[in-house]
């Protein structure tokens, strides 16, 4: 993993399952590290959080700024982004790459959670819903999907009912709801059966919202299968 740096947090030694969260465009890995404390894991199984880097770019919609990007907008719509797919795809082999090491160090994919706001959870869609082997689930924050043509696709059957925990702001005017509501709908049309939260906030988080992704990520967690001796 030499081409992209990330932190880790452990909240207790000897991790059993793994979040990998990704952050959004402009921001970096250390932005969503405070939140761990306040999920309220203390009871539940020893989890790694990995909050990985996203890679310097020029973003096309920022006057071609570079920033920590996960792809390139090349231009935002009202309720609509166009997006360098391509980039999106070398975001998703990250992803890949990330949930390979995991694996690697003894946590089965079926034990690794996907997480992710704004741009992302976007990426976090993609990875998780055309992902080859079964993810624990998805946490999606103030996002939209960002190529539904490329999740139609190359949907995976391993992850056709992956749980998902999807929210977003109504007040929120940089991603609009409307753009996680067109996500939400697309998700049903494949069959799955996002857990959907509004919360009354711009584009950020909220206590409320962080109290109810840790009470969902304690419940998947309790759901899962134990990890063979």
């Amino acid at each position: 993993m030499s081409e992209i740096s990330f932190l880790e947090v452990e909240t207790a030694p000897k991790p059993s399952a793994a979040v990998i969260w990704l952050h959004g465009l402009g921001a970096d890995g250390s932005d969503f590290e405070p939140i761990v404390p306040e999920l309220g894991l203390a009871s539940a199984p020893a989890l790694r959080f990995v909050f990985p880097n996203a890679p310097l770019q020029p973003v096309t919609c920022n006057g071609g700024y570079v920033m920590p990007a996960w792809y390139d907008i090349i231009a935002l719509g009202g309720e609509s982004r166009e997006i360098d797919e391509a980039g999106l795809l070398a975001a998703r082999a990250i992803v890949r790459a990330l949930i390979a090491r995991e694996v690697e160090r003894g946590i089965p994919s079926e034990r690794i959670f996907l997480a992710g706001f704004s741009q992302g959870g976007a990426v976090a869609y993609l990875s998780a819903l055309t992902h080859p082997e079964p993810l624990a689930g998805v946490i999606a924050l103030s996002t939209y999907i960002p190529s539904a043509a490329l999740i139609t696709r190359e949907l995976s059957a391993a992850n056709r009912d992956i749980p998902m925990f999807v929210a977003h702001g109504t007040q929120d005017d940089v991603v609009p709801p409307a753009m996680g509501q067109q996500a939400l709908e697309l998700l049903r049309g494949f069959g799955l059966a996002p857990q959907w939260h509004t919360y009354p906030m711009p584009h950020s988080v909220c206590p409320q919202e962080i109290d109810d992704i840790g009470a969902w990520l304690r419940m998947r967690l309790s759901a899962l299968p134990e990890l063979p001796a």
